[in-house]
């Protein structure tokens, strides 16, 4: 009998940090989530886009989605595998109408009153989805990208 070996696939490093819907927990809860991600990130550069990108995102939780009520609850999932780091917030608000926030003008000047973060996301990470209605954004960054 002959035995063949299957490589081995590298599993992914997952870890969710729950916090409070306050803007003090945002800020520990964001530190907490950049130290996970330290040893991950390819170069400085990449750390502080996700750094950026991920600020934004807690942000928007606290600020529209718990109205930074430390009674509200904030969800973030840190997914790190070989061929991406992804990170999704989920936040128990309503969500919003993600496709107003990202109307612009033929120059691709933002139109409307927010959405400069949403904006500031995309051209920062490699690929940016809402689901639940806009109460959750994916956040992804491909690892061995050059940019």
């Amino acid at each position: 009998m002959q035995e063949s070996q299957q490589p081995v696939e590298q599993q992914a490093l997952a870890k969710e940090f729950v916090f409070t819907g306050d803007s003090g927990a945002m800020i520990a809860a964001r530190d907490a989530i950049m130290h996970f991600l330290h040893d991950y990130c390819a170069n400085e550069q990449e750390e502080i886009d996700i750094l950026l990108a991920l600020q934004e995102a807690l942000v928007n939780a606290v600020l529209h989605g718990c109205h930074n009520d430390p009674g509200q609850i904030v969800r973030c999932l840190v997914e790190v595998d070989p061929s991406a780091i992804t990170i999704v917030v989920k936040d128990p608000g309503p969500g919003f109408n993600t496709a107003a926030s990202i109307d612009s003008g033929e120059d691709g000047t933002n139109l409307t009153e927010h959405g400069r973060g949403i904006q500031l996301m995309r051209s920062l990470m490699d690929e940016l989805s809402y689901h639940h209605g806009g109460s959750e954004i994916h956040l992804k960054k491909l690892r061995g990208v050059q940019h």
